[in-house]
Order: structure tokens, then C-alpha cells, then sequence
């Protein structure tokens, strides 16, 4: 006895996938920059230094003068003795007038003028203490800084892109298919059917 049997054959469909992937370029050029700076002005001024020393005191201590003091001096020294020698002698003459109340001025007056005063001795070659006055007056330094701030300059630059984008091809490698065949089949009995696969 034969049977008809159905046979089907299929096949899937394929899908097919090209990806470009998608490029991105990005370039940044150097930044520009410019520095000027102008240099300091420094000016300076200095006063200078004064040292004074005056040994005018220490000159007189030993007794070395200049013509001009020594003039003033022996000028000094004479008026003064001229008028204690005219003093002296007021004083002589008024005992000589009062001779008549007693006493004996002429032997008291040769007396005095015999009497020699005793010098006074001293080391006149050495100056006193402190005689050398010395002032100083210290030097200024005036100092005047002009500065200049420097002068920057930036010339940034944008970055540059370049962007390719990516591509997806779809495509189908294969098509589905479905066959559908028929196909005679023996039978044999109770071991069932002759089968063709």
C-alpha cells in the first residue's frame, strides 16, 4: 500500500551587516603668546658723608695758637694789666694820701712789690680730655625703583575637528526558502512504514 508523504525543506534567511566605524580627528594648534617687558628705571642719590673734627681746644692746650689767636691774646693779656697796673696805683696813691693816719705805706708798698708770686707748673703739651671734638654726619642713599609690569599677549587657537560618521550597510547573504516535496511511501505491515528522510 502506498502513502503519500509530505517532505519540506527550509532554509533561514541571513541577515548581512558591513560597519564603517565612525572617525574623529582633532587637531589643536599651539596658543600664541607674546611676553614684552621694559626694564626697571632705577635711580640713585647719595648724600655724601661729613666728619668735622675741631682741635681747636686740643691747639690750645699746648699752647699752639694760630698769629691771630695769639695777638688776640697777648691784646687781652695787656689791657687786662693795664688796668690792674692802674688800679694798683689808685691804691698806692690813696695809702700815700692817708699817711697821716698811721701805718707806714712806703715799707707795706715796697713790701708787696718785692713779693714774688710762686708760678704755677703744668704740662701744657698735653691736651685735656675730649678737647678733639669729632661729628660725622652719615651719607643717605636715596633709591627710586620705577618698574614696568610686562605686556602678555594670548592668541588662543579653536581646535579643529574633523568627524566622519559611520555607516551601517545592511543586506541579506541569504534569502529563506521553504521546498515542499511529496513522495510515495510503502507499507509493510505491522513494522510500520518505508521512510525516506
Amino acid at each position: 500500500m502506498q502513502i503519500p508523504q509530505v517532505r519540506l525543506q527550509s532554509q533561514q534567511a541571513k541577515i548581512c551587516l558591513r560597519t564603517n566605524n565612525a572617525k574623529v580627528e582633532m587637531q589643536q594648534p599651539k596658543a600664541e603668546q607674546s611676553i614684552h617687558q621694559s626694564q626697571a628705571k632705577i635711580t640713585m642719590h647719595t648724600t655724601p658723608s661729613k666728619l668735622t673734627i675741631d682741635q681747636t681746644q686740643a691747639w690750645k692746650d699746648m699752647d699752639l695758637k694760630s698769629v691771630f689767636k695769639r695777638t688776640e691774646d697777648f691784646a687781652n693779656l695787656g689791657g687786662k694789666s693795664l688796668l690792674e697796673g692802674i688800679a694798683r696805683r689808685v691804691q698806692e696813691g690813696k695809702e700815700m694820701m692817708e699817711i697821716e693816719k698811721g701805718g707806714d705805706p712806703i715799707v707795706s708798698q715796697a713790701k708787696r712789690m718785692d713779693e714774688r708770686k710762686m708760678k704755677e707748673f703744668g704740662l701744657g703739651w698735653i691736651p685735656s680730655h675730649f678737647s678733639v671734638k669729632i661729628d660725622y654726619q652719615p651719607s643717605e642713599v636715596d633709591i627710586n625703583v620705577e618698574i614696568h609690569r610686562p605686556e602678555i599677549q594670548n592668541k588662543p587657537h579653536q581646535p579643529q575637528y574633523n568627524y566622519q560618521s559611520g555607516q551601517v550597510d545592511t543586506g541579506i547573504a541569504q534569502y529563506q526558502s521553504l521546498q515542499v516535496d511529496f513522495e510515495d511511501l510503502e507499507f509493510f505491515g505491522v513494522n510500520g512504514f518505508e521512510m525516506n528522510i
